[in-house]
């Protein structure tokens, strides 16, 4: 990684971002877009895609701690309520309240586009989180391999599962992290060929993901595993339509389903640890909200990069023409390594 040099200006940190418990914030963003305030202006905004997942709510709860730290100014984040259309307007009320730059978690990698055209109009950089955007201008993508989150899941699936059903509950397929999950561990799965593959397209919604799990095992008793692409918004109704239909059983008896899912949150970890599913991705929320806060203060300061490892354990590759990502990484958990203390889910209060 090679940057070029600019000015870093020491500046004076508001505390923009409340801390956000898990029942409130699946209820309302911090700042709703019919509530955006005036604010100063030369701050840093911040555009969450979410706040129903405790994933997005621990990411949230980051960006103060991690601002703060790098001497960043940041305007109170915006949730955007899994609506990319609202995404699009609140990107622009951070462009009217004077950001001079923004970090995003897209909601869709296309509709996207029209949000980043209008701030490199006004020459404000735009840094995307967990989600690369397929057109537009962004100083960097700041995401994790999902492609392998897929194929992770699917290897561990197969070599547990000798043969049976297994069920993919994708994630919204407008994203190219649904796209890539998806894809990877369709093909993944060919390789292993007693397994046979049911989806449930759930677009990151839990009661969408319920409600066709419910009528998918009524009609497939005899499923043998489940891949999440999302446990913030899909553990718990997973598990709870398991034990309603009576086949949650623990790791280790015959009749367990095997279940394996991406996110890494606190939740997940408990329910490896107790037997209720078996492994999980680690995606990392914590480095999410450090990097694309690091990256938005580069850009400010006229740093530029190209593919190549970088300092902090990832790798920077080119995915088009003039967009870069920085792969952070994102491990396999399991019941041998969920009490590893390095991973930000046995770090959240």
């Amino acid at each position: 990684m090679t940057f070029a040099k600019g000015p870093h200006a020491a500046r004076r940190f508001i505390q923009g971002a409340l801390s956000v418990g898990v029942a409130a914030a699946c209820v309302v963003g911090l700042v709703t877009s019919g509530a955006a305030r005036a604010a100063d202006t030369g701050k840093i905004g911040l555009d969450l895609p979410l706040l129903t997942s405790p994933f997005w709510q621990s990411y949230n709860n980051y960006l103060p701690v991690y601002a703060k730290e790098m001497g960043l100014d940041i305007l109170a984040p915006v949730n955007s309520n899994n609506d990319p259309a609202q995404q699009i307007t609140d990107m622009n009320n951070i462009l009217n309240l004077g950001a001079r730059g923004i970090v995003v978690g897209p909601l869709d990698s296309a509709a996207i586009s029209r949000a980043l055209d209008s701030a490199s109009g006004k020459n404000v950089p735009v840094v995307a989180v967990d989600v690369a955007p397929t057109q537009g201008k962004v100083a960097m993508v700041v995401r994790a391999d999902n492609h392998a989150y897929g194929e992770m899941a699917c290897k561990y699936i197969g070599e547990h599962v000798k043969a049976g059903k297994v069920v993919q509950i994708m994630g919204d397929l407008a994203s190219v992290n649904g796209r890539d999950r998806s894809e990877a561990f369709r093909a993944c799965l060919k390789k292993y060929p007693a397994l046979s593959l049911l989806e449930i397209p759930a677009a990151w919604k839990g009661d969408v993901a319920a409600t066709a799990l419910d009528s998918l095992l009524t009609a497939n008793p005899d499923v043998k595993a489940i891949y999440m692409q999302a446990g913030g918004v899909y553990l718990s109704p997973t598990l709870q339509t398991l034990r309603r239909k009576q086949m949650l059983f623990p790791v280790g008896d015959a009749k367990h389903v095997v279940i394996v899912s991406n996110d890494g949150i606190p939740q997940e970890f408990d329910a490896i640890r107790k037997g209720e599913i078996d492994a999980t991705v680690s995606q990392p929320a914590d480095l999410y909200a450090k990097y694309g806060l690091y990256y938005i203060k580069a850009a400010l300061a006229g740093q530029t990069f190209k593919p190549g490892p970088t300092d902090h354990g990832s790798t920077i590759i080119q995915i088009s023409p003039g967009m870069l990502e920085d792969q952070l990484p994102a491990p396999l958990v399991t019941k041998a390594n969920v009490d590893d203390k390095n991973l930000w889910g046995n770090t959240v209060k």
